[in-house]
């Protein structure tokens, strides 16, 4: 049971056996050996692996995948959690590749974990990704040789990659964080990372669980143990501060339905590009006081109704850069709330009179019927931000005030080192044997959100300083990808070797992310977008809040520019 409560990433760890018994080490370049360089190594088989993999192959270019885990899927082979699913509504979170998606249906619009490892196998089916794919080796080594113009990839298992370019499309929840809690491993019940999940579940029917944590996940993980433990059972939820959830309104579709729009869908992949997050949807152009109180409380009702992120994403212009509106939508999210929780002292917990932050300085999750639980007597919701977690016995936890709790399984959905953690796991050496954790000690710096200056022919997507955390996943990753691509082939064609942001680059680019996020809530609350959920990790901002469109645009205009704030050579 130690396995589930490792720290090392779920993206860079692989407990399970090779799956199907096989690994598949084969080239897209038939004439390709071993003792040759690669074009491009991708750590990592999720969304953006699987993508920038595809499109490389497109140009005739070697590429091989290196995964952590027993198959594709990304961060979706590990999820496994009770009531993990999308939170980006259909059809946005999905591959806009023709062959993968002109014969395959969803159904629903925010479909779970396992239906996201069926998409992987169609993905698979339809483009053959495995062939390319070395599974269960975790990359440890990446160094440089600026005399070759070649990267040195070393894995955990002793494997050895030579490549002209290499990709971590690791994502940003690459490394599981725990609070240094005394006595965890003193614990003789079930506990488990959400993360790390058992692929077998955890049977709660009758037991006394517990759920550590109120971000996404643990949302999701209560709202669905909350039902499982049945009568006789009993939850708490452990929460520091209040997720301010709003309504997921799931939408189930059937085949017929999604045949009569496959035909838009190439359009609809574009459009999420023409959004602030790549969704199909944003900002209103109206002002919160320039509708009567009837008209604005109208409005809040039918943006409830249409559920998923439109109360924050859809909302009025001035929602997240006018307090005083900031608070009206605060009230109104409060009020309904409390309204379906009968409990004050609950209600209270989880929806306080006094909002805790911004309304949309932390990320919110979307429920289904969280809220309702919290009015059985078998479940509850328990404050730590006051009274703390101090330790774990063998058979519970205590609080600062002595308070005891007796568990017999443990949920933690204490989240990430995010962002940069999984980026720092590994051992990255560039030029001059400057190693990327010693460099981004103190602070991060990219280009672009993409690159890093002393790191040639090095990139990562959804990574730190691009629009990731405040982005559709595949939307940014796909804007990603595709550029990468293009450096990839504009160098070959001009049979160049090396490319190298600036330092100076990077200074900019820092500015414009500080910049851009200052006055939003986001820009003033602590929270994992900005480092503060880990200890001593430098509090900075790490998400790119421009906005999907002028991101894509940027990106386009420096390669237009010649690689604008790069050296080429």
């Amino acid at each position: 049971m130690r396995k589930d409560i490792s720290s090392v990433a779920p993206t860079t760890q692989s407990p399970h056996g090779v799956a199907n018994g096989v690994i598949q080490n084969g080239y897209t370049n038939g004439d390709h050996s071993d003792d040759q360089p690669l074009d491009m190594i991708i750590v990592g088989a999720g969304f953006a692996g699987v993508y920038l993999l595809h499109q490389l192959r497109k140009q005739g270019f070697s590429a091989k995948i290196v995964e952590a885990g027993s198959d594709l899927g990304g961060i979706w082979y590990w999820n496994r959690y009770p009531g993990a699913r999308v939170d980006s509504q259909y059809p946005v979170y999905a591959l806009s590749i023709p062959e993968v998606y002109r014969d395959w249906t969803w159904s629903s619009h925010y479909p779970d974990h396992v239906e996201l490892r069926e998409y992987f196998q169609h993905v698979e089916d339809r483009l053959h990704v495995k062939k390319d794919c070395v599974f269960d080796t975790k990359v440890t080594d990446a160094a440089w040789d600026d005399e070759t113009c070649l990267w040195t990839i070393k894995c955990e298992t002793g494997k050895v990659f030579k490549t002209k370019f290499w990709t971590a499309c690791t994502g940003f929840a690459a490394k599981r964080y725990f609070p240094d809690w005394e006595g965890l491993d003193d614990f003789k019940g079930q506990i488990h990372h959400s993360s790390f999940w058992p692929k077998e579940g955890v049977d709660v029917k009758g037991k006394r669980v517990a759920v550590i944590g109120t971000g996404a996940t643990g949302v999701q993980i209560t709202q669905e143990w909350a039902s499982e433990i049945g009568d006789q059972g009993h939850l708490k939820m452990f929460q520091r501060t209040p997720n301010l959830a709003c309504p997921m309104n799931q939408v189930f579709m059937t085949k017929e339905e999604q045949a009569k729009i496959v035909d838009e869908l190439a359009d609809r992949f574009a459009e999420r590009n023409n959004y602030y997050n790549g969704f199909l949807y944003q900002w209103r152009d109206d002002l919160t006081f320039d509708h009567s109180d009837e008209e604005r409380e109208e409005f809040y009702n039918m943006l409830w109704r249409m559920g998923g992120f439109r109360f924050l994403m859809n909302n009025y212009y001035d929602m997240t850069r006018n307090p005083t509106a900031n608070q009206s939508a605060y009230i109104y999210w409060r009020d309904r709330v409390r309204s379906r929780v009968h409990d004050p002292r609950k209600a209270e917990l989880l929806a306080p009179t006094e909002k805790p932050h911004l309304f949309g300085g932390k990320r919110l999750s979307l429920e289904q019927d969280f809220y309702d639980h919290f009015n059985k007597p078998n479940v509850d919701v328990v404050d730590v931000r006051g009274n703390p977690i101090v330790r774990f016995t063998p058979d519970g936890v205590v609080q600062e005030d002595g308070t005891f709790h007796k568990l017999d399984v443990i949920a933690l959905a204490t989240g990430f080192d995010s962002i940069t953690g999984g980026l720092k796991d590994m051992r990255v050496t560039g030029v001059n044997g400057e190693l990327l954790a010693e460099k981004w000690r103190n602070g991060t710096w990219t280009y672009m959100g993409i690159s890093t200056a002393g790191f040639p022919n090095f990139f990562f997507t959804y990574g730190p300083q691009a629009p990731t955390a405040f982005s559709n996943g595949p939307s940014c990753i796909e804007i990603q990808a595709d550029w990468i691509t293009s450096v990839v082939a504009d160098l070959h064609e001009r049979k160049q070797r090396k490319i190298d942001p600036i330092r100076k680059s990077e200074e900019q680019w820092r500015e414009l992310v500080f910049e851009l996020i200052n006055d939003t809530p986001r820009g003033k609350v602590d929270s994992w977008y900005n480092g503060a959920n880990i200890p001593g990790k430098p509090r900075e901002h790490l998400n790119y809040a421009g906005g999907i469109p002028r991101y894509k645009k940027t990106l386009e205009e420096v390669r237009k520019a010649g690689y604008e704030g790069f050296v080429v050579s």
